[in-house]
């Protein structure tokens, strides 16, 4: 499309007069058939890309996003613009659902957009499978790296899935990408080093400071800077109960602040969001949880009152200021008091050795036919491993060519009837009359719901599954039965030579230790980064592969001469040998005493699972356990992990 053309379509669809750095470019390749990746800063504008693309192109495009809150923003500003878009999640009720799917496919929707998870639904396939494909879109593309921050086992199926829909165009979005993670998205993708469009990641309105300050200050200086600032702002916290906590705190004050965490129900988390976009609230004590989607301009002050995950997390949240341009400050309260609760979320995510052997025996004993199923819930509390490193350690098998993934399917089925049965049966024609006749007469019905017999309607009448969920589907869109699902089960075929090599254990194992390692030395560069010598600005710029930024911003903590040396507060007493001891004897106890329950627990207790009891983690087995109601659980959780290691190494011994 000739520029004029797309300076057109910018100005009448979305009432912009010019694009912003980069935009023009990204849309072009698009327009010209050329997959892309575009690398903005947080709020420089990456979802126009895809949108007036997507305006522009025969067919549909798909979005795929990581956050329902980011899902609604989007759909809200394309409604407003007039654009046709709707979103498939959770929320929808089943007649929204059903307009929607009939909307997609008769042409009048120009932009769906879903959740990577929402692939694994066997429903939405099929529905999606017969719609035609413009554009893949893959907001917050980082997460389908593994050398990213944010690494989604979930995204690294993306490649295969647009190969199955084949969708001729992707687009790839993010604003954090180091050069490798850069790369590797590319590289899944193929897409050429040419069509990779990086704008500056340098930003002159955002003021960086980090101020050293011990932990029983820490509220007075909250205090402190935001009576600095008029407007409003976020301030970050590392756990759901301090957000809650520093909230009632600035409320005492007298300060209009919400806390914000994912433990809050939806409609909770709905009112804080929708209150401080609208102003009635001017600030928000949140967790990560707040912020993907936030697109609110006048945002005058981001604060960590704890240590950010990551310099990619750093960098994304102070992101959410200053996008009017005009001049926003970006506080770190930092001491390294806060480390330990960082890196515990690293240490909890890395499997055991016995849950990796435990995972490899359940494929060998359950494989049937060269095929392995699984639910997911169900083998992360039978193997103790949270339930993302499970999914990570599938994908692992997946990539060493153990599993390949075939499909997924809800196992539990469940219809009523809108319209009455025999009504439903007389208005097809006799064969697909016969076809339902035996679907139904099968089926176990309970009252008013029925439950689908797929393994009598095989055996009977060689039915394929596929189908029978074919015919419930088509029968649920033309709103003859109410179809709900439950239970995702995941499909894998299963390579025994692969599977049976001697050192398949080791080396998922050593993975783990690797991506452990990997986190760790994060969280280190990121402490270095907040007591460097250097400019703070400029650091944060050669960090995501941008070498435009100026050697010295003048705008940061380090430029003004104030080069941060992070304390410790030393305001925790230290755990004494006895009290661990004591610790240990209670949570062994408590497990010998379960033992003679149905509950299935480990014969010995390893170090690790130690570990984790003592420093507060959470695990699959602590849940089912009941381990969290001790009163020493968590009894070392101000003491680094390392450091609790070392103490149980020693009783052990």
């Amino acid at each position: 499309m000739p520029n004029s053309r797309l300076q057109q379509s910018l100005k009448n669809t979305f009432g912009f007069d010019e694009f912003r750095s980069g935009q023009e470019q990204t849309i072009s390749q698009l327009l010209e058939g050329n997959s892309s990746l575009a690398i903005f800063p947080t709020g420089a504008g990456k979802s126009l890309c895809y949108q007036l693309a997507a305006v522009n192109l025969p067919h549909l495009t798909l979005v795929v996003s990581p956050l329902l809150a980011l899902m609604k923003d989007q759909l809200a500003f394309l409604h407003a613009k007039g654009i046709p878009a709707a979103s498939i999640d959770s929320t929808l009720s089943f007649e929204q659902s059903q307009k929607i799917t009939q909307d997609v496919r008769s042409g009048h929707i120009k932009i769906l957009m879903v959740s990577v998870e929402r692939f694994k639904n066997e429903r939405f396939r099929q529905f999606i499978e017969s719609v035609a494909i413009s554009m893949l879109v893959v907001d917050e593309a980082h997460c389908i790296s593994e050398w990213g921050h944010n690494f989604r086992p979930d995204y690294l199926k993306l490649p295969r899935y647009r190969q199955a829909l084949n969708i001729p165009l992707v687009l790839l979005l993010t604003a954090t990408a180091t050069k490798e993670v850069k790369q590797d998205m590319a590289n899944k993708f193929a897409i050429l080093p040419s069509h990779i469009v990086q704008t500056g990641f340098y930003r002159s309105n955002l003021d960086l400071s980090v101020l050293p300050v011990n932990e029983k200050q820490k509220n007075q200086r909250l205090l402190d800077v935001i009576a600095q600032h008029d407007g409003s702002g976020i301030v970050y916290v590392t756990l759901q109960h301090t957000a809650e906590q520093v909230a009632d705190f600035l409320q005492r004050q007298g300060l209009q602040a919400q806390a914000y965490h994912a433990g809050f129900k939806d409609d909770v988390r709905q009112k804080v969001q929708q209150d401080f976009m609208q102003g009635n609230v001017r600030i928000v004590v949140a967790t990560i949880a707040f912020g993907m989607g936030i697109d609110k301009a006048d945002i005058r002050f981001v604060i960590h009152y704890d240590l950010p995950k990551s310099i990619e997390n750093y960098s994304q949240e102070i992101g959410r200021a200053g996008r009017d341009k005009r001049n926003s400050a970006c506080y770190t309260l930092a001491n390294l008091d806060g480390l330990h609760t960082v890196e515990n979320f690293v240490y909890a995510d890395t499997p055991e050795r016995s849950s990796i052997d435990y995972v490899l025996k359940n494929i060998r004993s359950e494989v049937q036919y060269g095929q392995w199923e699984l639910q997911i819930l169900t083998l992360s509390n039978a193997s103790n491993i949270k339930q993302l490193p499970l999914k990570t350690l599938l994908v692992q098998l997946e990539l060493l060519g153990v599993l390949d993934a075939k499909f997924s399917y809800f196992a539990d089925f469940k219809f009523k009837f809108v319209t009455p049965k025999e009504q439903i049966i007389n208005s097809f024609n006799p064969e697909r009359a016969e076809f339902l006749r035996q679907v139904f007469s099968c089926a176990k019905m309970k009252k008013i719901w029925g439950e689908p017999d797929f393994e009598l309607m095989h055996s009977r009448y060689n039915a394929p599954r596929k189908r029978i969920v074919s015919a419930l589907e088509y029968l649920a869109e033309q709103q003859h039965i109410i179809l709900e699902t439950k239970k995702a089960t995941e499909v894998f075929a299963v390579n025994s030579t692969a599977l049976d090599s001697h050192d398949l254990a080791v080396r998922l194992y050593d993975y783990f230790l690797a991506k452990e390692q990997s986190e760790i030395k994060r969280i280190s560069r990121l402490v270095a980064f907040f007591q460097s010598n250097l400019c703070l600005t400029k650091q944060l710029s050669d960090y995501f592969d941008d070498l435009l930024a100026p050697e010295n911003c003048g705008h940061c903590s380090v430029c003004r001469g104030q080069v941060a040396i992070l304390p410790y507060s030393n305001s925790q007493a230290n755990v004494s040998t006895d009290m661990i001891a004591l610790a240990i004897s209670q949570l062994q106890e408590h497990f010998e005493a379960l033992k003679n329950t149905s509950l299935a627990v480990p014969q010995q207790l390893s170090s690790e699972t130690i570990c984790r009891f003592l420093s507060g983690m959470s695990m699959p087995l602590f849940t089912r356990a009941k381990v969290r109601k001790l009163s020493y659980f968590g009894v070392c959780q101000h003491m680094r992990y390392a450091e609790i290691k070392q103490h149980v190494v020693d009783y052990l011994a």
